[in-house]
């Protein structure tokens, strides 16, 4: 795979936009802790994508792109909290869950295409 920068790729362009749907849905929560956790979880989706891209070794990021996907596992979990605690709509919920399944597929063939995975 050829790309200049983390920025090329379509899947950290998605997790951007994902981790900013988070923060967005969730500005109004007075939950702080959850909050936090939450918008943590997003939020390293791209990160990881991003430091593990930098890294030397095929093999470091894939290792990277395996936590961004259990990060991307991580905030649907929370995402359905957020819907059980009411501060998401579910309708809107169940919209975020669904683009976090989509980034966590977009990663496993990011994996796949650089041999990792099963």
């Amino acid at each position: 795979m050829a790309y200049q920068s983390f920025e090329e790729l379509e899947v950290w362009q998605l997790a951007r936009k994902f981790s900013v749907a988070i923060y967005r849905e969730l500005d109004h929560c007075r939950d702080y802790h959850f909050r936090n956790q939450i918008t943590d979880a997003a939020n390293s989706i791209s990160n990881n994508i991003a430091e593990g891209s930098e890294r030397l070794h095929r093999s470091e990021f894939i290792q990277f792109l395996g936590y961004s996907k259990g990060s991307a596992g991580e905030t649907r979990n929370q995402l359905y909290l957020a819907e059980d605690l009411g501060y998401i709509p579910t309708e809107r919920a169940v919209q975020l869950r669904a683009d976090a399944r989509l980034v966590g597929g977009k990663l496993y063939a990011l994996i796949r295409s650089l041999g990792g995975g099963a």
